[in-house]
């Protein structure tokens, strides 16, 4: 046995978190305790990737009794992971925990299968992984060590793109841009449809990186958007990426009021009338706010009302649209649809425009859903601020948009543009910087 190997016990959220965790310990013995398993089993129903999770460990504990009495630790064959075993370990009486924790508690009855473990002893080192903070702290006060799920939490430098950068050039560089409406440049620190504020000492320009040169901004908005104007580069950057058909994913983050779903939805319109899509797809998360869809009267569109509000307060904004009869009538002919994201698995989005609103608070697993559910012909447009992250389990370098983000910007399919500054007001600008 290896010097190295150590015990992880697995806690509910890591497994409902990302179904393929319990195969991520090669060279280790994993424990679930029984509270776990109960755990699990009470979300097997459930709508999308929790859903989805929760059915595949069971099905796979049910597979590994062919190899070994579960109660003993049985091996995990090496298709799933290298030397490495799961033992399900029967609950402890919770007597062994200080008083103050109460026994009819989950997380306590984990801890008390945690101390039993601990005191039979061994070499092997014990460590609880759980994304749940509390239960970390619980696990310090005992002297338990602890730990996050790591496997897609990102480092602090990657998860701070922007989308552009400012490229200083000469003067002749800088004419010859303006006359042939491109530059080219070997450049490897650019990265694909960058957006670049060029600099010269006679004033600057913007451009997108493609294919090795600088392009200017060129895609002009259809009459949906006519009367936009752009109240700064970050926005004409936006707008470049969202109406360019070759870029198919674009996401925007920003603190709020800076115009990421304003100008996302103008952009869907203007394809929507120039025919460059049938419809416009909405969807976000509804996990955050605590209460399961079905729990909410009414059917899906019903349902999705109080998530959908931003979204028709920018079509009362851009249309005057102030009783929502547009709004409505795009509802009716189809051309608008609600997509909650626990529903979006199996569907295919052909010719469509698709916006993920509040993606901040979709694990990356969510966003793995929605992105291969996009079609032939379609944009899918992630929108979020990072800062302002509701989901108990992910957080700044851990929630989905900023794992996307990072794994897309080398990607001549995807664009970023970071939007850090406020339109809503003043007030509120200054409001989002200093409380």
């Amino acid at each position: 046995m290896s010097e190295n190997r150590k015990r992880f016990v697995i806690d509910t959220s890591v497994l409902l978190y990302d179904k393929k965790s319990i195969h991520s310990f090669p060279g280790n013995d994993v424990i679930l305790p029984l509270q776990v398993i109960d755990e699990i089993d009470k979300f097997k129903e459930r709508p999308g990737v929790v859903g989805e999770a929760a059915r595949y460990v069971n099905r796979f504990l049910d597979e590994m009794r062919k190899y070994g009495r579960l109660d003993e630790g049985a091996n995990v064959p090496d298709e799933y992971s290298s030397d490495q075993t799961i033992r399900i370990k029967i609950d402890e009486p919770t007597s062994c925990l200080p008083a103050g924790l109460k026994a009819d508690r989950p997380d306590n009855k984990i801890l008390a299968a945690c101390v039993s473990e601990v005191s039979k002893g061994g070499q092997q080192p014990l460590i609880v992984v759980t994304k749940d903070i509390n239960l970390r702290v619980k696990c310090d006060a005992l002297g338990i060590p602890s730990e996050d799920y790591w496997k897609d939490h990102l480092e602090d430098d990657s998860a701070n793109y922007s989308g552009s950068k400012e490229v200083a050039i000469s003067q002749k560089e800088m004419d010859s841009f303006f006359e042939n409406g491109f530059l080219e440049v070997e450049d490897d620190s650019i990265l694909p449809n960058q957006f670049v504020v060029l600099k010269s000492e006679s004033g600057s320009g913007l451009a997108i990186h493609r294919n090795c040169r600088l392009e200017a901004l060129k895609h002009k908005p259809g009459d949906a958007m006519s009367n936009f104007v752009s109240k700064n580069k970050e926005q004409k950057f936006a707008v470049e990426a969202l109406l360019r058909t070759d870029i198919e994913l674009v996401t925007l983050t920003g603190l709020a009021g800076s115009g990421k779903t304003y100008v996302a939805l103008m952009a869907g319109l203007d394809g929507l009338q120039e025919g460059r899509y049938s419809r416009i797809v909405i969807s976000r998360s509804i996990q955050p706010v605590g209460r399961d869809l079905g729990y909410l009267p009414g059917d899906v569109d019903e349902k999705m009302a109080p998530w959908l509000a931003p979204i028709m307060d920018n079509f009362r904004t851009m249309m005057g649209d102030k009783d929502f009869t547009y709004f409505h009538i795009m509802m009716d002919k189809g051309e608008l649809e609600v997509a909650p994201l626990s529903f979006i698995r199996g569907r295919t989005f052909n010719d469509s425009y698709v916006i993920v609103d509040e993606a901040q608070n979709a694990t990356i697993h969510e966003l793995k859903t929605i992105i291969t559910r996009v079609g032939k012909n379609s944009k899918v447009v992630l929108l979020g601020d990072t800062d302002q992250i509701d989901t108990p389990y992910i957080d700044r370098l851990s929630n989905g948009l900023s794992i996307v983000i990072h794994k897309f910007k080398d990607r001549i399919e995807a664009a970023h543009v970071s939007l850090n500054k406020g339109q809503r007001s003043n007030i509120a600008t200054v409001a989002s910087s200093i409380l």
